[in-house]
């Protein structure tokens, strides 16, 4: 896979350039993508699948331009079952039903916002392009994932996403990084650890969502979305409207 022709090919916002340019800047970590991607692919062709499909890969940079960048929203890598990966983190198709994950970041948008106390979860779906929509970026840290086989993809991928960041952190002024889990919070602390000037944005840390760790954790009752909000409030954004009624 030519990582770089698949950007090309699309990527349709100005998040383009910025894309580019870190897999030009990173020529050797790219090529070692693209050898790895075309491994999995030759190697587990007609037993497994590689999710998303090719033109989603970078479905998340589609929705708005760099300029427009609210809220990052930090996942890990995609669903791996067929046809749940969307290109978006945390995200499924509406056909498809609602993983343990963000069922739990449901529950808590829900407990978070009296306007959304009284929609039940049955009628809600999964697919978040809403968010999209709003200014956030779904990214997930490892943007292909091969069928049934989770975190098999992420060391290849680590260059470009923790690229992808800290061009953010660096270029854009009170965007709201919510950091979900160990994963997510070794961003910030990678950032730190290189002398990345952080502080023009926002960081919110819990841990992640998932049944495991959620309900023995602060996952419940953190409040991050409204938290969220008032912060881009206070920076004269329009706040997240987190449930697509």
């Amino acid at each position: 896979m030519d990582i770089k022709s698949v950007i090309t090919q699309n990527v349709h916002t100005n998040w383009k350039q910025v894309l580019l340019e870190i897999v030009e800047q990173n020529k050797n970590y790219t090529l070692k993508l693209n050898e790895f991607l075309d491994k999995e692919k030759h190697t587990f062709e007609g037993f497994s699948g590689i999710f998303p499909p090719k033109n989603l890969i970078f479905n998340a940079f589609n929705f708005f331009r760099i300029e427009d960048l609210k809220v990052v929203i930090i996942g890990q890598d995609p669903y791996h079952q067929k046809g749940q990966a969307m290109g978006l983190s945390f995200s499924v198709p509406k056909t498809v039903r609602i993983p343990p994950s963000l069922r739990n970041i449901i529950k808590e948008i829900k407990n978070e916002f009296e306007i959304y106390n009284n929609i039940e979860l049955s009628s809600l779906n999964g697919d978040l392009t809403h968010l999209a929509n709003q200014g956030v970026l779904l990214l997930n840290t490892t943007l292909t994932v091969r069928e049934s086989a989770p975190n098999k993809h992420k060391k290849p991928w680590n260059y470009f996403t923790y690229n992808v960041i800290k061009h953010i952190v660096s270029n854009c002024e009170n965007v709201v990084f919510l950091l979900w889990g160990n994963e997510s919070k070794e961003i910030k602390y990678n950032l730190l650890k290189d002398n990345v000037d952080i502080s023009n944005n926002h960081f919110l840390e819990s841990c992640h969502p998932s049944p495991l760790s959620a309900n023995r954790g602060d996952w419940f009752g953190n409040n991050h979305f409204k938290k969220c909000n008032e912060i881009l409030g206070q920076n004269c954004k329009d706040p997240i409207q987190w449930l697509n009624l």
